[in-house]
């Protein structure tokens, strides 16, 4: 129930969405109410330049980046890899025969070059269908599979496939590996979506260790630069919003103990 009304909130109260609907609210009214017409309008074609132009989603996403390091180039070896799903597209992937990989690919990259790494850590992942209308999907396995393309050997290897979101990720997670007292377990997700991942593990009961990856920023001045394309700005604040607002929700809802999750 969850996940279908998480789906169904985010429709609603998406900040983009909103802007587009007032303005075609706007444009309705303009015969019958032209100066509210006009006002609504306007506010939100503004609305749609400002964080489109502006850094202002680099400026949401930063604190979420910056939240967990990376673990210390001399860590010792960990137990296994867990790589979060959501970085392909396995309806794609499945039609054209090869393995697609969306904005957060780096998530499968990098888990593959850490199982490379450490050579006897056991290489995790999981993901389901996130989609309300096709539950069925394809994505864990085109990840195993790709995983053996780039040499990990298939008993190191190991799917979950049923979690649609990262609540699942945690909850299937934990129950398929049973983690045991001194097992040392790296999570590999988007460097964004890294505070909910761990208040989510947390929540399961398996303390996991921060990986983050798939970086948008780099730290610098140079992050605050305004957009050269105004969909990458739009498609950036979208990111950052949705994240902030999912925070919010799984707390609210109980499902992770802090507002904003910490080292």
């Amino acid at each position: 129930m969850f996940f279908i009304a998480s789906k169904l909130l985010w429709i609603l109260v998406a900040p983009i969405n909103i802007a587009l609907i007032g303005g075609l609210l706007g444009m309705v009214l303009l015969g019958r109410y032209p100066r509210l017409g006009r006002a609504l309008g306007t506010l939100s074609l503004s609305f749609l330049l400002i964080v489109g132009v502006a850094p202002v989603g680099m400026a949401l996403l930063r604190p979420l980046e910056a939240r967990f390091p990376s673990p210390p180039a001399n860590a010792a070896a960990p137990f296994g890899i867990i790589v979060l799903g959501g970085a392909m597209d396995d309806d794609v992937g499945a039609a054209r025969g090869q393995v697609i990989l969306t904005d957060g690919g780096s998530r499968l990259t990098e888990g593959a070059l850490l199982a490379k790494r450490f050579p006897l850590a056991k290489l995790v992942y999981t993901g389901g269908s996130p989609s309300i209308l096709n539950p069925e999907s394809e994505e864990a396995a085109q990840a195993r599979g790709l995983f053996l393309g780039l040499g990990i050997p298939p008993e190191r290897i190991e799917i979950e496939t049923k979690s649609r979101n990262t609540d699942e990720n945690a909850r299937f997670t934990a129950a398929m590996l049973k983690p045991e007292k001194g097992q040392v377990w790296w999570l590999v997700t988007s460097a964004y979506h890294m505070p909910r991942s761990m208040g989510l593990f947390r929540k399961a009961g398996f303390d996991v260790v921060a990986y983050p990856t798939d970086f948008r920023s780099t730290g610098a001045a140079r992050d605050f630069k305004p957009a050269h394309d105004s969909v990458d700005g739009l498609k950036l604040f979208n990111l950052a919003t949705h994240e902030w607002v999912g925070l919010a929700a799984y707390y609210l809802s109980g499902k992770i103990n802090e507002p904003f999750p910490a080292p």
